[in-house]
């Protein structure tokens, strides 16, 4: 006898203060694989309703009342490791793009994009992929590795202890890039990439990525 298995949706929340950007937003992730599970109009009421609802995609604004949606990211990130957090926002600047992925989100979004792309993104995210334009990924890239070169100022000697090389590799994978995307800023092969992934898990006593890019985050 078969059993049918209900197909878990995948659920997403939104927190953007604009009513109509919400509506759309809905609309545009309504499909059968997909939930829209909880809305918020600002961060500190997202702040709560968020870790209640765990969902799998948080689309994070970043002009937002009171608290902004970078404050928010760096508040829910290390309470919600499983909730992949995508900026969705009208700036492409380059200081909301680094910030938003220096403190925990996984994608940056502007809304500017098709309905479709954006259903698209948002399952690219949930998959573990980098949701993000191909032009922003690439200034993404640059800026990362022109401000990775060198050796971390730091008060945790497992850090200090970090090649040159380990340090840029900790630094891009903390932003939430994929080994593949990573061995092509660097120009090395995604198995270079694992090998230093593993010796900088090692040097840092670490069990994952995760906690890497945590211990980077509170000591870099």
């Amino acid at each position: 006898m078969t059993v049918a298995v209900r197909s878990r949706h995948l659920r997403v929340m939104l927190v953007d203060d604009h009513a109509l950007v919400r509506a759309a937003v809905r609309q545009a992730i309504t499909a059968p694989d997909v939930e829209m599970v909880a809305e918020a109009a600002s961060a500190e009421d997202a702040l709560q309703l968020a870790i209640e609802e765990r969902p799998d995609v948080l689309l994070v604004d970043i002009d937002l009342p009171g608290m902004d949606g970078v404050g928010l990211v760096r508040e829910l990130a290390p309470r919600l490791p499983e909730t992949r957090i995508v900026m969705l926002t009208v700036s492409s600047a380059d200081h909301h793009l680094l910030d938003a992925m220096r403190y925990g989100a996984c994608g940056y979004l502007t809304k500017d994009l098709a309905p479709e792309a954006l259903l698209r993104a948002v399952r690219s995210a949930h998959a573990g992929e980098l949701a993000m334009p191909r032009r922003m990924a690439a200034r993404l890239v640059h800026r990362l590795v022109e401000a990775s070169r060198g050796s971390p100022t730091t008060d945790d000697p497992a850090l200090a202890s970090l090649s040159g090389r380990e340090v840029e590799v900790l630094r891009v994978l903390a932003e939430g890039l994929t080994d593949r995307e990573i061995g092509e800023a660097f120009t090395i092969s995604a198995r270079t990439v694992e090998t230093h992934v593993s010796s900088i898990l090692h040097k840092l006593g670490v069990r994952n990525r995760a906690e890497a890019a945590q211990r980077l985050r509170d000591h870099g």
